[in-house]
């Protein structure tokens, strides 16, 4: 399968390099800048409505849009490190998730797969 994500991660990797920051970027330091980033995403939605939250003004949807690419970039640095391919590992796990959460068994509920097994 092809990886769409090479050329990013290529970039990331050049990036980190002409900076020396290769000596930072574990996977365990990754995973935690991760969480930071997705922490900051948070924050671009916290006290607002469910309703506000899906009619952001310009400013918040330019926020929003810098912390998602955060996210996503640490992600794809850490893929690359430990050599994970996204996508197979996303097809993977939607597999995963069809069979945890059968349609016919949860539509239109938000409970855990834990409720419904046999």
């Amino acid at each position: 399968m092809s990886d769409p994500f090479k050329q990013l991660r290529d970039a990331m990797d050049q990036f980190a390099t002409e900076r020396d920051w290769d000596q930072f970027h574990s996977p365990k330091n990754l995973a935690m800048a991760l969480t930071v980033e997705a922490a900051e995403l948070q924050e671009c939605f916290q006290w607002l409505t469910e309703a506000q939250s899906r009619e952001l003004d310009e400013q918040q949807l330019a926020a929003v849009r810098d912390e998602i690419a955060d996210v996503q970039l640490y992600l794809l640095r850490l893929a690359g490190k430990l050599d994970v391919d996204i996508e197979a590992a996303c097809r993977a796990k939607m597999e995963k998730n069809a069979e945890k959460y059968p349609a016919d068994k949860v539509k239109g509920s938000a409970k855990k797969y834990t409720h419904y097994q046999d």
